[in-house]
């Protein structure tokens, strides 16, 4: 890998403009990836960036897109920005846009940010009037693509922020959606903390002959961060949070939970012991989140209770310890989560509970690290507990249910506890409770002895033999009724209809009709007032 001997960012090639916005920041020394990264995006080319949090990597792709941004001086059309960054949560897009702000505010840049959770009209009304720079979700600006509110043909740089949490995240999908619709020139930058197997094929399709800058190793831990550990039972875990906060060193902690309602309830009870603490989490409105932040930013309220997505923005230099309430069962969300401390060249403390059922977290964390954490509290005089074994279930032989399970339902494997024994012994000394009578009607009717086939008298009777009998004289099953009380026998209707069908005499051609047969006569004849046939009836009235 190309190593940078540069000491200040004015020997990295940026333009005068960029250097007074950074010296108005106090701003002097590039970090590792700024150094190593600079020079070659200023060249145009693509970059592949393996690096954690607090790195300074938003600075490293910002600066040299302002300046190229500015040095090809086209003007962005309605509805086409000329630059996308993607960013998986909402807060490290708030972050990112206004760190676009900042080193630009001398070059006329326009800024748009783009995300969920609040309305759309002012983000289409942004778009509608040009943007350079555009920091949007994926999720939100998939959508607005769908509106035809906004499109990618113009665009000239593309970056991938935190790619490895927008897998995790369930955003990959709508990330390669949104890459569909954007031109094959052009700079494309791409930003992960760690390389699994879908951000590699992504990369590849991505990137044209990058440059690959691997800043740590992959899942490394900072070196300046003092990390510890404290044996703690689950239910006690509240206790002890409140035990350390209440330390003055304690002057802006970060605290994560697994769960939203978990991190709702730690802020809670911090309040109740007269801490000030915020929860921030997917739940929470965007207000809500906004004013958490401020809050924690402004030291109003210096604990700060979040989850592991939510806390993807918070980029706040002055965090000084990160308090690991619950550890994550995915040992690269312990790295992201300590990363949040010893920013920007400054020292961090990263204390983590481990109860009872968290052992197994633990150990997988120090595999990722390569380390052991230093256990402190009180346990650190006799090491680490032995770790807790599941128990399995052991074949026992059976045995006779005394009155005492009789009492509890008949239950086996219902738990005794220690303290119930004496009301154990109080159910053995009692009579067992006399079976409840069960109606007659209830009981299993009783299986017959072996022996010579009879019949039951319950099943059907067997048919008479002979020819069944017609139908309207068959009887119904539920009663002695026949089936059609009013049917006719149908040897009757057949002699019936044997009766019509036979030849009637003919009548003279001009007669009239008589009763009982029909008219063969001509259409014109006269039907008498006995007529019984249909042609006769239409004759003339007499």
């Amino acid at each position: 890998m190309h190593r940078m001997t540069q000491t200040d960012f004015a020997a990295l090639g940026l333009s005068e403009p960029i250097l007074r916005a950074l010296a108005a920041r106090n701003y002097t020394t590039p970090t590792p990836i700024q150094a190593r990264t600079i020079p070659h995006l200023l060249q145009g080319r693509d970059l592949l960036g393996i690096a954690q949090t607090g790195t300074g990597k938003t600075a490293a792709f910002a600066l040299p897109m302002l300046q190229l941004l500015t040095k090809s001086n086209l003007r962005p059309r309605p509805r086409m920005p000329r630059s996308l960054v993607l960013a998986p949560t909402r807060e490290l897009a708030t972050q990112i846009a206004d760190s676009f702000e900042a080193y630009g505010k001398h070059l006329h840049q326009r800024v748009a940010i783009v995300f969920g959770g609040v309305g759309q009209s002012p983000q289409v009304q942004a778009l509608q009037r040009g943007v350079d720079v555009l920091v949007a979700t994926p999720g939100r600006l998939l959508d607005l693509m769908q509106q035809r509110h906004c499109e990618l043909g113009d665009l000239e740089i593309l970056v991938l922020d935190e790619a490895d949490r927008m897998l995790d995240m369930g955003f990959l999908p709508d990330v390669r959606r949104i890459l569909q619709r954007i031109p094959p020139q052009r700079h494309s930058l791409l930003f992960s903390a760690t390389m699994p197997t879908d951000i590699t094929q992504l990369a590849n399709s991505l990137l044209r002959d990058p440059l690959r800058v691997e800043v740590t190793p992959p899942a490394a831990t900072a070196d300046r961060i003092e990390q510890s550990v404290h044996f703690v039972k689950r239910d006690k875990k509240r206790d002890l949070l409140v035990e350390l906060l209440s330390d003055p060193q304690f002057v802006r902690t970060l605290v994560f939970t697994r769960t939203k309602h978990g991190a709702d309830r730690v802020a809670k009870s911090l309040s109740k012991a007269g801490i000030e603490a915020h929860a921030i989490h997917g739940n929470k409105s965007q207000g809500a989140r906004e004013r958490a932040l401020d809050g924690f930013r402004d030291g109003s309220a210096p604990v700060l209770v979040a989850t592991d997505i939510a806390a993807r923005g918070i980029d706040v230099p002055e965090i000084t310890h990160v308090v690991n309430f619950d550890l994550p069962n995915v040992p690269e969300s312990y790295v992201h989560r300590i990363g949040r401390t010893a920013r920007a060249g400054r020292d961090g403390i990263a204390i983590s509970f481990c109860d009872e059922t968290e052992q197994e977290y633990l150990r997988d964390i120090e595999k990722l690290i390569r380390k052991r954490i230093p256990v402190a509290g009180k346990q650190a005089g006799g090491g680490r507990p032995a770790p807790t074994e599941i128990p399995r279930p052991q074949a026992t032989p059976a045995k006779q249910p005394v009155a005492a399970d009789a009492a509890r339902g008949g239950n086996p494997w219902q738990d005794r506890r220690d303290d119930e024994a004496t009301d154990d012994k109080a159910a053995a000394a009692q009579p067992a409770p006399a079976p409840r009578a069960v109606p007659d009607r209830f009981r299993p009717t009783p299986r017959r002895a072996p022996g010579p086939y009879e019949p039951d008298p319950r099943q059907r009777a067997p048919r008479p033999e002979g020819p069944p009998k017609p139908r309207h004289e068959r009887q119904r099953r539920s009663g002695g009724r026949p089936a059609m009380p009013f049917a006719v026998d149908p040897e009757v209707r057949r002699e019936r209809d044997a009766e019509h069908r036979r030849p009637q005499p003919q009548g003279p051609a001009h007669g009239h009709g008589h009763g009982g047969g029909r008219p063969q006569g001509p259409r014109h004849g006269h039907g008498g007032h006995h007529g019984g046939g249909r042609r006769g009836a239409q004759g003339h009235r007499g």
